[in-house]
């Protein structure tokens, strides 16, 4: 009987054991969250710039994935929708994944990474924090266009910039229109570049002697027979088709005596080289003549004051009271005013007004790195300070009682280069080929780029109208832009407006003033042509020495 007990207990300790055995064991969902993200071993930003072109990413998770999850759960896509192909490795248990990218990326390109809620543990809890990261490369420094030698590059960016003032050029004026999307609406000023342009593509060949001639008779005949003009002094912007003035602002719906001066420049740069005895070039000469000599810059000294105003209207006088006074882009106006034999201005005006007696604010004397500056703003404010009165102006060898002008816009340039190099705005991707900070266009707007406003944005006409005074730098620039960059920024006018390596924006704006220093310096370079022509006027010649300038051609 003690044995039928003991078996019977075997039996149903074993059927306890069977039934335990065939029970699941509940397991209980963990949720998931990403530790740590890291890009090429360094900390993966929610905006990550300049990254490598073949980077690897890498997650830690608190939990082991559901690998059946993950592929549905990741998404690597361009900005515009396109996946970007690639590779999963699973470490540490499935706790870790390495994602790999099957192919370079583009450079200086955005990506969009994400990791949704559709991804889960392995033991399927919910994913808490998904991610949303966005990648912007870095350069591709490959070279994106043949090696051609200096020369061929200087005669292609000339030839094709040329193209924005020749190709583009108003059908019915021949003036430049202020961007190339302004329709009728051409710049005065802009214009005078443009005109100085045309010199430069006569002489290079770009367009025949008897081209450039038509193209100046249709400009300089509606200049004088169509443009409206308040006291002989032009308006900001035009209607190219028209004639009439385009305010610039609803005060500024007169005469702008600044953007004057530059197309007075261009003119008289272009009665110069059209120098013929025949009918026709004797005509322009003479058309031009009237259109310089008929500017009241008298007018502009505002009640014979001892300054120049930059502004006067029609119906609102002097309603702007914009004092023009230096240093800014406005000698040529100085020097123009002062060389009228009409209209002209002495040499006080120069000295109170421009000049302000060399008091603060136009001296400057400060230096920057290892570069000292005469004149100036702070760390010399953009560079086109250094390029629009200097597209004619000769600054090699001229000194006044202020400055040698050579010395202030090659150390202008170097200070704005040291800035980018050394301390320009972080991550911008500045270096010692791609630099210089001027007025352009940037993301959302436009404005005056410089070291003390820095908006991380480079526009190519900075260094590459700087080619006088510092070749072997803005060279380095030149063939940066155009053969590195060439692929983002080369148009069908030459280079874009502005771009920003940073933010991977380039602008697709061409703007005449900023197209125009770029021919035009880099032919003052090469042959110094416009710097010849403009100062070979005998008005100007006079003018300037009657402000105390002094200079070998003069």
């Amino acid at each position: 009987m003690k044995r039928s007990f003991v078996i019977c207990g075997i039996v149903l300790l074993l059927n306890a054991c069977g039934d335990k055995s065939d029970s699941p064991v509940p397991v209980t969902p963990k949720q998931i969250t990403v530790r740590s993200s890291l890009l090429n071993n360094a900390t993966f930003a929610e905006t990550h710039y300049m990254a490598p072109l073949q980077p690897q990413l890498k997650f830690v998770f608190s939990e082991p994935v559901l690998k059946s999850t993950v592929a549905n759960a990741i998404s690597f896509t361009d900005l515009g929708g396109i996946q970007v192909p690639y590779s999963l490795t699973y470490q540490q248990g499935d706790s870790v994944v390495l994602i790999q990218p099957d192919n370079k990326l583009a450079g200086t390109t955005k990506y969009q990474f994400k990791i949704t809620n559709a991804l889960r543990s392995a033991s399927n809890g919910a994913f808490t924090n998904p991610v949303d990261k966005l990648i912007i490369t870095q350069i591709d420094s490959t070279r994106k266009f043949p090696a051609i030698s200096d020369n061929e590059l200087l005669d292609k960016v000339q030839q094709q910039t040329f193209k924005y003032f020749w190709d583009f050029g108003h059908p019915v004026s021949g003036l430049a229109r202020e961007r190339n999307t302004s329709g009728d609406v051409v710049t005065s000023g802009g214009s005078g570049f443009g005109i100085m342009s045309i010199v430069v593509g006569v002489e290079r060949g770009f367009v025949t002697r008897a081209q450039g001639l038509a193209r100046m008779q249709t400009i300089v005949s509606f200049l004088k027979n169509t443009a409206v003009k308040v006291k002989g002094a032009f308006p900001h912007w035009l209607n190219g088709a028209t004639g009439a003035i385009q305010p610039f602002s609803s005060n500024d719906n007169g005469a702008d005596l600044v953007e004057t001066s530059y197309l007075m420049m261009g003119l008289l740069t272009a009665r110069q080289y059209f120098n013929g005895a025949d009918a026709a070039e004797t005509t322009l000469r003479a058309d031009i003549n009237t259109l310089y000599n008929n500017v009241e810059w008298d007018w502009f000294r505002n009640g014979n004051q001892n300054v120049l105003y930059w502004h006067y209207s029609p119906d609102k006088g002097w309603v702007m009271n914009m004092q023009i006074k230096g240093w800014n882009e406005c000698l040529i106006t100085y020097v123009l005013a002062a060389s009228s034999t009409t209209h002209g201005v002495p040499a006080i005006v120069y000295t109170n007004g421009w000049a302000s007696n060399g008091n603060a604010g136009f001296v400057n004397g400060g230096t920057y790195g290892s570069y000292q500056l005469p004149l100036g703003p702070s760390y010399g404010g953009p560079l086109f300070l250094a390029h629009y009165s200097f597209l004619g102006i000769n600054p090699n060898g001229l000194s006044d009682a202020y400055a040698n002008y050579y010395t202030q816009n090659r150390n202008h340039t170097l200070i704005n280069r040291y800035y980018c190099m050394s301390s320009g705005l972080a991550g911008s991707g500045y270096s010692d080929s791609i630099w210089g900070l001027t007025a352009c266009d940037i993301p959302g707007g436009y404005t005056a780029c410089s070291p003390t406003n820095d908006r991380g944005v480079i526009a190519p006409t900075a260094a590459l109208s700087s080619m006088p005074y510092t070749p072997a730098e803005s060279m380095a620039a030149l063939k940066f832009y155009y053969y590195v960059l060439g692929d983002k920024i080369w148009k069908e006018y030459g280079f874009v407006d502005a771009f920003a390596l940073r933010e991977t924006w380039f602008t697709s704006s061409f703007l005449a003033i900023d197209q125009g220093p770029i021919i035009i310096m880099l032919e003052n370079y090469r042959s110094g042509l416009l710097w010849n022509l403009f100062t070979s006027c005998p008005e100007v010649k006079t003018g300037m020495r009657s402000l105390g300038f002094t200079a070998p051609y003069l």
